[in-house]
Order: C-alpha cells, then structure tokens, then sequence
C-alpha cells in the first residue's frame, strides 16, 4: 500500500520500527501511522483487558483509519468506561492519545462547548497526528450545533499557541479532509467570516496554509463570495500573509 501525497508505502517500514510503533512508540509521519496495528498496540497499552476487546479491534483491522480510530474507543469505552480518557490521553502513543480524542468525542451527557474545552489539550498537543485526530473526533458535533462551535472556536483563534489557532479553522472547514461536510457553511459560508477574519494575517503559515484551505473549500461551492471577501482583504496595503492566503484560497477558482 503507498500511502497518497508521500511517495511511501507501509511495506518500506521495518519489522523493528513496526515493532516499536505497536508496542507504543510514537509515530513520525503519516506513513507509519497508518501501519499500526490497532489490535497489537491496544494489548501493549492496555494489557489488562479482556481478550474479547483485542479480538473486535483484530476483526476490524481492514477498515478505514477513521473508522478504526472510533471503533478503538467504543471498545475500550465498553469496557473500562469513560474514566479511560484520562489514561489515553497520558499516553506516549499518538494513536493512543488519538483515542483519547474519540472517547470525548463519544462521550454521554457533554454539551459541544464541554467536549471543546477538554479538547484543548490534544488540540495543541506537540505531535501533528493528535491535532488532527482532535477536530476530526469532534466534527460530528461541529455539524449538529454549528453555532456553538463557530462561537467557541472564535476565541481559540486569539490564543497564543498556533496549534489552537489552526483546530478552531480545520474544525470547522466546509468540506475538509477525511470527514463529514458542513453542509450549512457550504452554502453560507459567511456564517465563518467572524472566525476568519481573526487569522486573515496570522503570522504561522501553518494557519495561513489552513485559512486559505478553508476558503478554497468554500470556492468551489461559492466561488464569489469567496472573491468578494479576497478583495475585501486585500484592500489598501494588506500584509504579505494576507496576501499569500487570498492567492492560495483561490487557487481552485483560477483553475
């Protein structure tokens, strides 16, 4: 299998680094992420659970990465409860801590702006997969209350950490990558504007790069607006961020 975008396959990796990813040592790309065995670094953090949980995480080993990823926390959820998000989230695995992010997601009784505030830690946890893993597991509740989410993610857009500043703009890209669409915002996509208009000239390309994302989501469902709201930024004499991200927001328009 080659992994898209890396020019890797899961075969390139060797048995001792395999060994060491499912024994719990953490990831250095995407490649080896999804080479993990679920069911093999599951026994190496959790080797007090019933076989039956390695057995339902062996069974569905074939499945998509983010289909695994919440059918990991189902099972330990079912078996240790939700008292088992504390241990994940310690964790030195990445996946093991991306399971974390599933078990709130999952969880019973929380309300969205609950689920984002316990978020913020893996939110900004130093590893990229964790990151993403954070919005990813809270993006079906994004969906269900978008309001909420696009008021609370306004504040993150003022933290210090870029880390943060970049979840409150994935969590909530139109259509993004490896998750559900915002339908609403893929037909209003003004309802973001707010949230935007906080990162327009944000000094991380790591969030410059995830703004322009957002907005080319937007242009290929309403190229206008998008133009509209570049035109707008780019009045006057607008920073070179500002610049870099109408240029790439609107790199599907030109096509």
């Amino acid at each position: 299998m080659t992994v898209p975008g890396t020019g890797r396959g899961i075969a390139d990796i060797s048995s001792v680094r395999l060994q060491a990813l499912n024994s719990g040592t953490q990831s250095s790309n995407l490649t080896e992420c999804l080479a993990i065995d679920f069911a093999a670094l599951m026994r190496a953090a959790l080797p007090d659970l019933q076989d039956r949980a390695f057995a339902r995480m062996q069974a569905s080993q074939e499945g998509g990465i983010t289909a695994r990823m919440a059918l990991a926390a189902r099972i330990l959820q079912d078996e240790l409860g939700p008292e088992v998000f504390d241990l994940l989230a310690a964790h030195p695995s990445d996946t093991v801590r991306g399971w974390a992010c599933y078990v709130l997601g999952q969880a019973k009784g929380l309300s969205l702006a609950q689920r984002i505030a316990q978020m913020r830690p893996l939110a900004d946890d130093p590893h990229f997969g964790v990151r993403e893993w954070a919005w990813l597991a809270l993006r079906v509740h994004v969906a269900d209350d978008l309001a909420t989410a696009l008021a609370e993610l306004a504040a993150f857009t003022l933290e210090s950490s870029e880390r943060l500043r970049r979840f409150a703009c994935e969590a909530t890209r139109p259509r993004g990558v490896w998750c559900a669409h915002l339908k609403p915002l893929r037909a209003a996509p003004e309802r973001g504007v707010a949230l935007l208009s906080s990162l327009r000239a944000d000094p991380s390309r790591y969030v410059q790069d995830s703004v322009a994302n957002w907005l080319n989501d937007a242009a290929k469902d309403q190229p206008d607006w998008v133009r509209g709201l570049c035109a707008e930024w780019l009045s006057g004499s607008p920073p070179l961020t500002t610049q870099y991200i109408c240029k790439r927001a609107q790199r599907s328009i030109r096509k």
